[in-house]
C-alpha cells in the first residue's frame, strides 16, 4: 500500500495580495496592498505569514484591520493558518527628513537612580501577572532556558502560581523543554489566546505558533512586534493571576531585549553565565544593558558550575571555579547560588520533563528552589 498525502491547493502570492486589497484603511480609503503596508508575506504548508507595517499612533485601528486581515485569507481554500503582527518601523526618508537633534555638551556619566515598584512610565504592566522577571545570558549555550523553566517550577514549588513567556523567537526551545512540541493555544475570542499549560505552568512561545522545525526569518520590527503581540494577546490569568512571570529570553542585547525592558513593567532580571572567561565577558554586557535600562538585576546564577563523577564522587571544576562568584562580587551584585554540570538535568530536560518538576527532592532541585527563594526575599 502507497501512503497517499492530501494534496494541498497550490495557492499563488497574487491570490493572497488579491484578499489582502479587500480589506481597506477606513480613513485613507485605500486597501492595505495599495498602501505599502504588507511585509514580508509568504505561504508555506497551509501557512500564511506576513506583517502590517504601522504608525504606532494607529496602533489600535491597524489591530482591527490586521484581524480582518487574518479573516479574509482564511477564506481562501488551502489556507489553514494565518500568524500576523503589527510592526512600527521609521521609514528612511522619515527619517532622513527628521531634524537632527543639537549634540549636547559633554557631562561626566552619570547613572539614574532606579525607580521604585509601581513608578509610571512608558513600560506597562502584563495584565493578570503580579510580577515580571527577565532571565538573560550575555551568550548562548550557557543553559538560560533550562535555567528558566526549572526556576519557573520552583516558584510554583514554594507556592507561587508561575508562567514562564519565551521570547527568543528564532530559537523557541521551551516547548521542547516543558514535553509541549506539538501544543497550540486555543483561540478564546476576542482577540484573546490561551497560555499552554504543563507541569503546572502557563507558557507561551513563538514555537506554539509556527510548525515545527520552521526557521524564522524575520526582520527586527516584525520581531518586536510579534512580543509585543503575544504578552497583550495571551490570557495569563486563565487560572487565575500569575504570581510570577519568567522571561526567557535569546542570547545577547538585541530587539527583543529592548522591546521587553522599553514596553513592560520589570521587577528585575536574573543573569545565568558558566565559570568561563568568554561566557562572563558576556554576562557583564548583559549587566551593563539593565543598568543603563534601570532594570533592577536580583543577581547572577552559575550554571555548569562544576562536575561530579557518578562514579568516583570526584568533583571536576571543567569550565573554571568561582567565575561566576567573583564576578558578582566585582559587579556589586547578588551571587544566587551554582548549578552543576549533571546527567539528570540534561536527560530530564531533553524529556521535556524538567528537573524540578520530576525529582523536587533532589539536591539539584534543592538549588533552583534556594535560588528562587534568594529571589523571593528582593521581591518582598
Amino acid at each position: 500500500m502507497f501512503n497517499i498525502k492530501k494534496k494541498r491547493n497550490k495557492i499563488s502570492q497574487e491570490a493572497l495580495l488579491e484578499k489582502l486589497r479587500t480589506v481597506v484603511h477606513p480613513d485613507k480609503g485605500k486597501d492595505l496592498v495599495s498602501l505599502g503596508l504588507v511585509q514580508g508575506l509568504r505561504l508555506e504548508n497551509g501557512h500564511v505569514y506576513f506583517a502590517l507595517e504601522i504608525d504606532p499612533a494607529e496602533a489600535n485601528l491597524m489591530e482591527d484591520l490586521r484581524r480582518e486581515a487574518d479573516r479574509v485569507l482564511l477564506t481562501l481554500k488551502g489556507v489553514e493558518k494565518v500568524t500576523s503582527v503589527l510592526t512600527a518601523e521609521r521609514s528612511p526618508a522619515a527619517a532622513a527628513a527628521a531634524p537632527r537633534p543639537q549634540k549636547p555638551a559633554q557631562k561626566p556619566p552619570q547613572h539614574r537612580p532606579m525607580p521604585h515598584a509601581g513608578t509610571p512610565g512608558p513600560a506597562l504592566p502584563v495584565p493578570g501577572v503580579k510580577h515580571v522577571i527577565a532571565v538573560a545570558s550575555g551568550k548562548g549555550g550557557v543553559g538560560k532556558s533550562t535555567t528558566s523553566v526549572n526556576l519557573a517550577l520552583a516558584f510554583q514549588k514554594l507556592g507561587l502560581k508561575a508562567g514562564i513567556f519565551d521570547i527568543d523567537i528564532y530559537g523557541p526551545s521551551i516547548p521542547r523543554l516543558l514535553g509541549a512540541d506539538d501544543a497550540r493555544p486555543e483561540n478564546l475570542g476576542g482577540g484573546k489566546i490561551t497560555p499552554v499549560f504543563r507541569h503546572g505552568l502557563a507558557s507561551m512561545s513563538i514555537g506554539y505558533l509556527l510548525e515545527k522545525d520552521t526557521a524564522t526569518i524575520w526582520r527586527g520590527p516584525m520581531v518586536m512586534g510579534a512580543i509585543q503581540q503575544m504578552l497583550r494577546d495571551v490570557k495569563w490569568d486563565l487560572e487565575g493571576d500569575l504570581d510570577v512571570l519568567i522571561v526567557d529570553l535569546p542570547p545577547g542585547t538585541g530587539d527583543a531585549q529592548l522591546t521587553l525592558v522599553q514596553t513592560v513593567q520589570l521587577d528585575g532580571a536574573v543573569i545565568v553565565s558558566t565559570p568561563q572567561d568568554i561566557a562572563l565577558i558576556d554576562a557583564r554586557k548583559g549587566l551593563d544593558m539593565f543598568r543603563k535600562t534601570n532594570i533592577r538585576v536580583f543577581g547572577l546564577i552559575e550554571n555548569m558550575s562544576y562536575f561530579l563523577c557518578p562514579h568516583c564522587g570526584e568533583r571536576s571544576d571543567i569550565f573554571g571555579h568561582g567565575g561566576g562568584r567573583n564576578t558578582a562580587k566585582e559587579k556589586g551584585m547578588t551571587f544566587l547560588g551554582e548549578i552543576p554540570l549533571h546527567m539528570d538535568i540534561r536527560e530530564t530536560s531533553d524529556a521535556g520533563t524538567p528537573l524540578v518538576a520530576h525529582t523536587p527532592d533532589s539536591p539539584h532541585s534543592q538549588a533552583y528552589l534556594n535560588i528562587a527563594r534568594h529571589i523571593m526575599e528582593q521581591l518582598s
